[in-house]
């Protein structure tokens, strides 16, 4: 998993993941169960929409070196 998620990312999930668990069994099965999963798949989304950031951007950064290394050729 370390391969896919930073260090901060595998935090926040952990973080987020225990509050969720806390309030499961604080709150119980009721309406507020609705919210605080809401609240953790949010979480998660904005943790994989970074992933998905940082594989465009080094794929960007290839890109950019392999028009470089073509420049520099000619």
């Amino acid at each position: 998993m370390g391969a896919y998620f930073d260090t901060g990312s595998l935090v926040i999930i952990i973080i987020t993941f225990v509050l969720f668990s806390v309030a499961l069994f604080t709150k119980g099965f009721t309406h507020d169960f609705l919210l605080e999963a809401g609240v953790f798949l949010v979480s998660i989304k904005l943790i994989r929409m970074g992933y998905a950031n940082s594989l465009y951007i080094k794929s960007l950064e290839n890109e950019l070196k392999e028009i470089k290394g073509l420049l520099e050729q000619k």
